[in-house]
This record gives C-alpha cells, sequence and structure tokens, in this order.
C-alpha cells in the first residue's frame, strides 16, 4: 500500500505520553504509527522535532474590522504561521440569525487556510429563540458578554460580508438574557461562552476614574476591578447549576476570579476556565502606552503569576487567544486610555509564548500543552477525537515545533490584517515550524504554502449526554 504521507523521526505526543515512531497520513487522517519507512508519495523529515495535535484556538475575533471575505484570508494566515490548525470565531450578529448566519458561513467559506468553527453569541430574546437554529447549522456553543449593557452596551458586530462599514450597536445583556440563554442552551445540551464583568459596575467604575481624570492602563484595570469580575461569575453560575449548564468562563486574568470560580465549582457548577497568552505574559505594573489596554484587562504582577501558578497545576483547561483583527488608527483613536480600542492581535504567537515562557521554563510540559492547546478544547467544544488528538483516525492536524528554534515577534511575522503586535521585538525560544492540516503543509518555516480556501468548517454535534 501507499501512503499519501508520512512523517519520520519526530516526538510524537499522544494522551498516554511520548512515542518515537513514524506517522503515516492518507485521506487526511492519521492512520498509524510505525518504525518503518513504508512507500508514500510525500515524506517529511521531523527529525529534531515534537508533533502535537493541531491546536484549536478557542477564542478569535474576526470578521469585525474588515468583512469575513477579507479578514478570513489575513487571520487565517496569521493562525497557520503560529501553528494554528483551528481556530473558533465569536461571530457577533445583530440580525436574527435565521437572517444574516447563512451569509457569513457562505462567505467564509471559501477564504481560510486552516479550519474553523464558531460560537454564536447571544445578544437579544429573538436570538435566545433561535439557537437551535444554531445547532441545525453546526454551530452548538454560545458566549454571553456580561460586560454590556447600560452605559457600557457598545459594541462593534461583525460586518455582513463584502462590507466596508462597521457595524457599531448597542445592546443590553441583562441577568433575564444571560438566565435564559443559559437555560436554552442547557435545553439544547450546550455549553454557554461567558465574558464575565458586571456592566453597571464597570460603568461606574469608568465614569469615577474619567471624573478623577485618571489614564493610563492601571486605570482602565481599576475601573473595571476583578470585584466585578467575581461578581458576574457569581450571578451566572448560579443560573448554571440551576438548569445544568456546563459555564465556560472566557479570558480569565486575575487571582480574584480564579478563587470565585473554585467556590462556584464546590457549589456544584460545571466549569471550564480559559486564559489567554497576554495574562500569563503582560500586567499593567509593567506595560507602558495603551497597546494592552483589553477588557477584562490586564491585572498586576500576582495575578500574572497566579495564573501560570492555576495552569501549571491544571486549574485552568485552555488558553484562548482572544485575538482580535484591528489596526493602529483604531486602536489608538483618542488621546488617553478611554480613547483607545479594547483588544488586539495575538493568534501567531499563543503557541510560541506558551513554549519560550512555559515549557522551556518548566512550568509546563509538552502533555500540559497538549490539553491546554488542543485536546480540553476538543472535548469541551464536541469535536473530539476528531480533533484534539493524533490517535489513530483522527484528523491529520499536526503542528511541528522546534523546542530550540529562536526568532524574533514583528508584526509583518504574521500576514494578518493588524499593523503592530504587543510582543514587538521580543526574542521567544520554541516556535511551530510546519502546520499541518488534515494532512497537507499549510505553512511551512513561516511561509504559508497552503491553498486559500482549503479550510473546512468544522460542524459540530452535541454531545450525547
Amino acid at each position: 500500500m501507499t501512503y499519501d504521507t508520512i512523517i519520520t523521526n519526530s516526538h510524537i505526543i499522544l494522551p498516554q505520553g511520548m512515542i518515537d515512531k513514524n506517522i503515516l497520513i492518507d485521506d487526511g487522517k492519521i492512520v498509524g504509527f510505525t518504525n518503518d519507512v513504508p512507500v508514500c508519495d510525500h515524506k517529511i523529515n521531523g527529525n529534531g522535532l515534537i508533533s502535537i495535535p493541531g491546536p484549536i484556538d478557542t477564542h478569535v475575533h474576526y470578521g469585525v474590522y474588515s468583512p469575513i471575505n477579507e479578514a478570513a484570508k489575513t487571520e487565517s494566515h496569521a493562525a497557520a504561521i503560529g501553528g494554528i490548525t483551528t481556530m473558533m470565531r465569536m461571530l457577533r450578529l445583530g440580525d436574527p440569525f435565521s437572517k444574516s448566519l447563512q451569509e457569513q458561513l457562505d462567505s467564509a467559506s471559501q477564504n481560510h487556510y486552516v479550519d474553523y468553527t464558531i460560537h454564536a453569541s447571544v445578544f437579544n430574546p429573538q436570538q435566545i429563540n433561535e439557537m437551535n437554529f444554531c445547532v441545525e447549522k453546526g454551530i452548538t456553543s454560545f458566549k454571553i458578554y456580561m460586560n454590556l449593557g447600560g452605559e457600557v452596551g457598545h459594541v462593534y458586530m461583525d460586518m455582513p460580508p463584502n462590507s466596508s462599514q462597521l457595524v457599531l450597536a448597542q445592546v443590553d445583556v441583562t441577568d433575564d438574557i444571560v438566565e435564559n440563554t443559559v437555560k436554552t442552551a442547557a435545553s439544547l445540551g450546550c455549553p454557554v461562552l461567558v465574558h464575565a464583568e458586571d456592566y453597571e459596575s464597570c460603568g461606574c467604575g469608568i465614569k469615577t476614574a474619567k471624573e478623577r481624570k485618571q489614564d493610563g492602563l492601571w486605570a482602565w484595570s481599576e475601573s473595571r476591578s476583578p470585584e466585578f469580575e467575581a461578581k458576574a461569575i457569581k450571578t451566572v453560575s448560579k443560573f448554571g447549576r440551576n438548569y445544568n449548564c456546563v459555564i465556560y468562563f472566557v479570558h480569565i486574568g486575575s487571582e480574584r476570579a480564579l478563587r470565585q470560580i473554585e467556590e462556584e465549582k464546590k457549589l456544584g457548577t460545571k466549569i471550564f476556565v480559559e486564559t489567554c497568552p497576554h495574562y500569563l505574559t503582560l500586567s499593567y505594573e509593567k506595560q507602558e502606552g495603551y497597546l494592552a489596554k483589553v477588557m477584562p484587562p490586564i491585572r498586576t504582577e500576582n495575578d500574572r503569576k497566579a495564573i501560570w501558578n492555576a495552569l501549571s497545576h491544571n486549574l485552568i483547561d485552555t488558553v484562548g487567544t482572544d485575538h482580535v483583527a484591528n489596526q493602529l488608527k483604531l486602536k489608538l483613536g483618542g488621546d488617553d486610555v478611554w480613547g483607545a480600542l479594547a483588544g488586539f492581535p495575538g493568534i501567531g504567537t499563543a503557541l510560541p509564548i506558551l513554549l519560550n515562557d512555559g515549557v522551556n521554563q518548566n512550568r509546563i510540559n509538552l502533555e500540559q500543552l497538549v490539553k491546554l492547546t488542543s485536546q480540553n478544547a476538543a472535548q469541551i467544544f464536541s469535536m473530539y477525537p476528531q480533533k484534539g488528538t493524533l490517535e489513530k483516525n483522527s484528523d491529520a492536524d499536526i503542528t511541528m515545533i522546534d523546542l530550540k528554534k529562536e526568532k524574533k515577534v514583528t508584526s509583518d511575522l504574521f500576514g494578518g490584517y493588524s499593523d503592530y503586535i504587543v510582543y514587538e521585538g521580543r526574542n521567544l525560544k520554541g516556535w511551530p515550524v510546519k502546520t499541518i492540516v488534515r494532512g497537507e503543509i499549510i505553512a511551512d518555516d513561516f511561509e504559508v504554502i497552503g491553498k486559500l480556501g482549503y479550510g473546512r468548517f468544522v460542524k459540530r454535534k452535541i454531545n450525547s449526554k
């Protein structure tokens, strides 16, 4: 038999540990492991490299500042360079899903280099009534923004395909919306992703800080205290318990939030926790300017250390980037922190940061890296064992990493839409050098060589309870 591809001589990370064998790939799937070198059409030399399941970025915003037909090209390009094989888009529509979802799916389908799927954001009762419509389309996770409402309810929605107009909306994600989203998701068997910040408290905090003429990232953090995170975590966790719904907290970056989550888990809420690379690497105490403005804010050095500690001790399940494909002219649209846009790009640097600051500093091992970047996400979001593992019959999504490779971060390295990066000039050791999606090499040594449109929508089904 002739195989499509064989990867020779790499160290392979499987759920049970590392093995040294050759990987056999056929029809986009992993078909086995061997010590031999059978006949094949393509041979990839993995000498000195480690093969891990292709990372899944659980948290990506694109299609907001450029339409999805353009954003899919640039951001999946950045993903491929960064070793990401599946990107999970936070879809934000103001319209009913029945009106606007299909055109987003159609436009996205032609324009990705890597595989992708969607979390549908819920903003209003009509969208709650149409959550089942999303499930029928293969979208089985929903996002709620507890930070949006009242005076701080403005948000940019995703642009319609082929448009060039930003879509600014005003939303009110009340406790009623939160509760009914959780209730409906539970009845459908779907997890709910939660941006946990209490919008009323944040609105007051921001107003007070502006009145006092405070500025800088520390003022941004103070105005959105971790206590406001804890308050929202408490509220939604109670709904999660009442309706037996899985709650997935996105971008957790404070010690206070972690503590509240542990309390809610003890009370019986089913909870998963995501953090982001910026909470592992940045603090307002050491960061100047406004580039690192994000929601929730980067916190103190103590918080940063607490997040690493939780990650090392398996108290955090996933690492998503909260990547926002925006540009400097919009990002720094004012004279102070209040006028700056929240969010920044990060899909290309997530894996290198976890390799440099995590694996190479002995904070996490390779098995933990795999769980944090792919296995847990695939299991939580109904993609396992198709994604998230290198076991036989899974998709041949393989990222080959070189723990010794050193490279400086620059914004133009990734070919994304953004013209800046918060890690500009930082030297990182440990990089992905080959990104393989369903058996095809998409990126090789920092160059995208895959075909545009190769990336497929991962249609998910609800895990049986």
